[in-house]
C-alpha cells in the first residue's frame, strides 16, 4: 500500500457530508432517542403491550432508529475527509472524467460514498463498491479498462483524467 492510498474499508467523505451525518448521528442519540424512549413508556403504561399498537410502533421505529445509529457510527469510524493525492489515478475523493471507447462524450462522476449524493448536486457519485467504480478504481489518466457492464456486455473505458475533489 502506498503512502496516498487508503484502506479498502476506508470511506471517503467530503466535509460537508460528514458534518451532516455525524449532526444526523447526535440528533438520533440525543433527542430523537429519548423521544421514542418516553413514547414507549407511555404506551407501556396503557396496559396489555399484545394489542397496543403504540407501543409496537415505537419498538419497530426504535429498532430501525438503533440500525441507523450503528450504521452511522460505523461509518464515520471509517471515514476520511483527506483530499485524494493529486496523481492522475482513480481513487476515492477524485472526479473522473471518461469515455467509452468510439465515443467522443466524455462523462464525469466523483468516486466516494453515495452519501454524498444529498450533498453535490453538481455532480454523480459512485461508490467505489459500484461496478463502475470498482472497475476504474486504480486506473491512471490515459489508461483503457475493460468495464463488464450489469447487462453483460464489456466495454472498454479511457480514463481522460482523475483529480482531486474541490468541493
Amino acid at each position: 500500500m502506498t503512502e496516498q492510498s487508503q484502506p479498502a474499508s476506508t470511506v471517503w467523505l467530503t466535509q460537508k457530508t460528514h458534518d451532516r451525518l455525524h449532526a444526523e448521528l447526535e440528533e438520533l442519540k440525543g433527542p430523537l432517542r429519548a423521544e421514542i424512549i418516553a413514547r414507549i413508556s407511555a404506551a407501556r403504561d396503557e396496559g396489555d403491550l399484545k394489542e397496543n399498537g403504540g407501543y409496537h410502533s415505537a419498538k419497530d421505529e426504535q429498532g430501525k432508529m438503533e440500525g441507523r445509529i450503528r450504521q452511522l457510527e460505523d461509518m464515520l469510524r471509517q471515514a476520511t475527509t483527506e483530499p485524494a493525492a493529486d496523481d492522475g489515478r482513480v481513487s476515492a475523493g477524485k472526479v473522473v472524467t471518461y469515455r467509452y471507447q468510439g465515443d467522443d462524450e466524455t462523462e464525469q462522476f466523483l468516486l466516494g460514498s453515495r452519501d454524498i449524493d444529498d450533498d453535490e448536486a453538481d455532480v454523480e457519485v459512485f461508490s467505489p463498491q459500484s461496478p463502475l467504480g470498482a472497475a476504474l478504481d486504480g486506473a491512471a489518466k490515459g489508461e483503457t479498462v475493460d468495464f463488464e457492464a450489469p447487462n453483460g456486455k464489456t466495454l472498454k473505458i479511457e480514463i481522460v483524467d482523475a483529480v482531486p475533489f474541490s468541493g
